[in-house]
């Protein structure tokens, strides 16, 4: 070619070169600000994402809490509600107390001396040991260190010995207080509240209680053998049988079949 200059050509490809280069590198440069931007954007989506997940769960457990909470916070409510009504039902029972206190302080020591008065009406039969009895109930309704309830217990406990003096058969020895005013130790034996006869120590002499003339009696000598089986039937030295016994005032006896 006429007039071609390959240095000119060179320089020419040597700027086109160059100029692509810088393009190239430009492009190149920018996106690895694009794909640095990308992995920083990632990044806080990533971290976003983690924080969203993490509040999420933070607010499913604040929101369980809530709901045991709630639980709770009703069961208590019920607790005390249910402890309220308890706590009227104990002041309603101790109010109910307190008046049947009231009530039954008088009785009892109504129903000791009614004891007393039957004891004192009724057939000498071991009456000291009665009378003591009472005295020592009278003595206890004091004694701040027993209950209500023992004490009513007792009472009762000595209404029911006063009930077997009248079903049972039975002995014992005592001082018998005659008309003449002399006394004298002898056997006595009660079958329930219909007979007390007594004999002496010695065998020889026999007494009935004169209900009466509240007094004894002398007994004739026809009770004698029915008296002396009577003590051994007490005593449990024969079988029980069929016996006379004397029942009142007069020298009448009356079959009385002991068990």
């Amino acid at each position: 070619m006429k007039g071609f200059k390959p240095s000119l050509v060179f320089l020419a490809l040597s700027v086109a070169y160059g100029a692509q280069a810088n393009s190239l590198d430009s492009a190149r440069a920018v996106e690895n600000k694009i794909n640095h931007a990308s992995s920083v954007s990632q990044k806080k989506i990533d971290k976003s994402a983690e924080q969203a997940l993490s509040m999420k769960a933070e607010i499913e457990q604040l929101q369980e809490e809530v709901e045991n909470l709630t639980v709770y916070r009703d069961h208590m409510a019920r607790l005390v509600a249910n402890q309220e009504e308890e706590s009227a039902s104990l002041s309603d029972q101790i109010q109910g107390i307190k008046e049947t206190r009231q009530g039954v302080v008088p009785l009892m020591y109504k129903m000791i001396d009614g004891l007393q008065t039957i004891i004192t009406d009724d057939k000498p039969i071991k009456r000291d040991q009665r009378l003591a009895r009472v005295a020592k109930l009278k003595l206890m309704m004091s004694q701040a260190d027993i209950s209500d309830a023992e004490k009513y217990r007792r009472i009762l406990e000595a209404y029911q010995i006063e009930m077997d003096y009248g079903t049972k058969l039975g002995v014992y020895q005592g001082e018998l207080a005659l008309s003449d005013a002399d006394s004298i130790e002898a056997e006595l034996l009660y079958l329930g509240r219909i007979s007390l006869v007594a004999r002496s120590l010695d065998g020889q002499r026999y007494w009935a209680w004169n209900e009466q003339q509240s007094s004894w009696q002398s007994l004739d000598s026809q009770y004698a053998s029915d008296v002396d089986k009577a003590f051994a039937i007490a005593n449990k030295q024969v079988a029980p049988s069929l016996i006379n016994l004397p029942v009142s005032l007069h020298t009448a006896a009356t079959n009385v079949e002991t068990k």
